[in-house]
């Protein structure tokens, strides 16, 4: 079989196909600005929004944060949906931002916590937010906004109106509560992480690999640090969905860790564990049991079984009581029926001394008579009585 193919239309075919793939990128593209987060302009800011994977981190050391492997899968454990950056300028001071989108409130606030330091006190941007000379983040609904510039702190107006412009398009939700439960004397402050998988626990405590400590059964953690007799201590408290799997991830820490001096197999690190119901909370760094629990017994779970409810004892009565008991009450229901009686009967009596235009009217009355008496029946009386 020989297959022409004519010069000319082979060439209009092309070109056609080109246009249409031009047009489909055109429109991709229009689609995917049309869904960018970061606005082009705010507080006399302007840049332009692309979106990707964000750098994660704006003016971190290298020491600090690990090679962007780890940053990768740090980002899926929390949930990482999508990621926008702009470079903003206003005259010569430029601004650049990281927005990171994630599934959830819960990974956004892990996030936030994973990238806050502690030389970044709280802003008053939004419940969850912390800013320092040359560093911002802010936490808004499932979405975490990375800001780096030059004196960022005199630029809170427009850094509020970038956080207005931002805020119609995030979704909101509950956060997690497991913090709550964190000790606070001898707290390190803006220590605390929250933690959804191994990659991040073992990067800020690096007891073991993989996952020593149970996600996959189910579990969150909260980290931070404290100060105890000079020295800087670790500790991870981890929520387990039922308290027996919580003894039982305990138990399991036990085999492997030299937990509370019981052992040295896995490791010659004392580590000090306790459990509180559904909570597991473990303290690394301490040398001795006192140090760690100065630490673990301000520790207690949220779960609390209470009866507060009224409560009494039924007896029952003797028969002497519940004989007196009915003649009373049958008194009191006679002494009723013959006070109502009384009167009833004492009302009609009255009135009808008075009048008979209310009980017992004439032009109303009608008497049957059977004539079972030697009375001669009055044929009248089958149709009342009339004048």
């Amino acid at each position: 079989m020989v297959l022409l193919i004519q010069p000319k239309a082979f060439m209009r075919q092309s070109i056609g196909l080109f246009a249409a793939l031009l047009c489909l990128a055109v429109l991709a593209a229009s689609a995917q600005q049309g869904n960018l987060i970061l606005p082009g302009s705010f507080g006399g800011w302007t840049g332009a929004a692309q979106t990707g994977l964000a750098p994660m981190v704006i003016g971190y050391p290298t020491d600090v944060h690990p090679n962007e492997a780890k940053i990768e899968a740090t980002r899926q454990e929390y949930g990482f949906v999508s990621g926008e950056n702009a470079n903003y300028r206003r005259g010569s001071e430029e601004m650049e931002v990281n927005l990171y989108k994630m599934k959830d409130p819960s990974g956004a606030y892990g996030l936030y916590s994973y990238l806050r330091t502690t030389d970044m006190p709280h802003a008053d941007f939004t419940e969850h937010s912390s800013i320092s000379r040359e560093h911002a983040l802010v936490l808004i609904g499932n979405v975490v906004a990375e800001v780096g510039g030059k004196d960022l702190p005199k630029n809170r107006a427009a850094l509020k109106a970038l956080i207005a412009a931002v805020v119609p398009h995030v979704e909101s939700g509950l956060l997690p509560t497991i913090g709550e439960h964190l000790p606070t004397r001898g707290f390190v402050d803006r220590t605390d992480k929250y933690i959804l998988g191994p990659a991040t626990l073992n990067e800020i405590i690096p007891l073991a690999d993989g996952d020593w400590l149970g996600f996959s059964q189910g579990a969150e953690a909260e980290t931070a640090k404290y100060r105890v007799n000079g020295r800087e201590l670790d500790l991870v408290i981890a929520d387990f969905p039922t308290p027996q799997t919580a003894a039982k991830k305990l138990a399991e820490l036990q085999k492997q860790f030299n937990i509370n001096d019981s052992n040295d197999a896995g490791s010659s690190r004392p580590l000090y564990a306790r459990r509180a119901l559904t909570l597991v909370a473990i303290v690394s760094g301490a040398t001795t049991k006192k140090d760690a629990d100065a630490i673990l017994d301000h520790i207690e779970s949220g779960t609390e079984i209470t009866w507060n409810e009224p409560t009494f004892q039924f007896r029952e009565p003797g028969i002497g009581v519940m004989i007196v008991g009915a003649i009373m009450g049958t008194g009191v229901i006679c002494l009723f029926a013959i006070i109502a009686g009384l009167a009833f009967g004492g009302v009609r009596l009255v009135v009808k001394r008075a009048t008979n235009k209310v009980f017992d009217r004439p032009d109303q009355v009608q008497v049957l008579q059977l004539g079972l008496s030697s009375k001669p029946i009055n044929a009248e009386d089958f149709y009342g009585y009339r004048k």
